[in-house]
């Protein structure tokens, strides 16, 4: 006597869904055996955690000028652990508040242009035909454009300020994801599970993302790394035109900015925010390296 059906399907899809998790695990676990792993998840939890408790952390308000013993130009100490500015504003409350204002532009930038990007290079590279080539030859004059000068042209028609620097850091990161996950949909489209679930009646939005997306993760997680790092960089570049947040409001690359004509006075204006970027951006290329290397075993041998 023949199995139920259902008795006959679900035992495959079990074991796929512990392999998946099986390789999830793996990938972790190679993950934290490589030191540059090791360095960037404790650089970016130890960031993240003095972006996120920066109200808290931070003894005086990134704005005041006003409290006790407040001076232009104090050089770092207890009371200010990273000096004050012209202003007699404490430099350490605003390095802190402008990491945090960093770190959720690129996240909330990078998770709505990965969104659309992936969404859309999906679609195209299912879909075929006319649809693909109209929605590429999109992207290719999009990629056109260098992505700072295409931020700037952005913000000249939206104006300054933190969200409109967000979306322009999201339309820059829509290309790049759309034709990754494009590329990703042609390999894996024609391969035998997707006409086995073909063959079991999947609608289309089903084996796009409940299947093909599954197997096309790895490379998108290293874009995502790598689009963090541009996002942080391209959001202080931005500050640092005058084209980020608006004063008083702190940011890393505005901070930057501001030390210019100070340097001579005050040596740590420019050193503790430019150092606090620089780590930041180290952490992420670390974190693009590690998990490039954790989903792809034989990517350091082929390097």
């Amino acid at each position: 006597m023949s199995k139920p059906v259902y008795e006959r399907i679900s035992a495959p899809t079990w074991r796929g869904r512990r392999s998946q998790e099986s390789m999830l695990f793996a990938s972790i676990d190679r993950m934290l055996r490589n030191p540059q792993g090791v360095i960037a998840i404790s650089g970016l939890l130890a960031l993240v955690g003095l972006a996120i408790g920066a109200g808290v952390i931070a003894q005086y308000s990134p704005t005041s000028q006003s409290y006790p013993g407040a001076a232009r130009f104090l050089a770092p100490s207890l009371d200010h652990p990273f000096g004050t500015d012209e202003l007699r504003r404490d430099l350490f409350s605003r390095t802190l508040f402008g990491l945090r204002s960093s770190l959720m532009i690129s996240i909330s930038a990078v998770s709505f242009g990965a969104t659309i990007g992936i969404s859309a290079g999906f679609v195209a590279g299912y879909a075929g035909s006319w649809t693909e080539r109209i929605m590429m030859r999109v992207v290719d004059s999009l990629l056109a454009f260098p992505g700072l000068l295409a931020a700037m042209a952005i913000l000249t028609i939206l104006g300054p300020g933190t969200r409109n620097v967000g979306i322009a850091i999201a339309f820059f990161n829509i290309p790049a994801f759309c034709r990754l996950s494009r590329a990703q949909m042609l390999s894996e489209k024609n391969k035998d599970y997707v006409f086995a679930s073909h063959a079991l009646g999947a609608g289309p939005i089903r084996i796009i993302f409940g299947h093909i997306a599954r197997n096309a993760l790895p490379p998108l997680l290293t874009q995502v790394s790598l689009a963090m790092n541009g996002a942080v960089l391209l959001s202080a570049s931005l500050s640092f035109l005058g084209l980020g947040d608006r004063p008083p409001t702190p940011s890393l690359g505005g901070l930057l900015n501001s030390s210019k004509s100070n340097l001579r006075d005050a040596w740590w204006y420019a050193a503790f925010p430019g150092a606090t970027l620089a780590f930041l951006l180290l952490c992420l290329n670390f974190m693009a390296d590690a998990v490039n290397e954790a989903v792809d075993p034989f990517a350091g041998r082929r390097s």
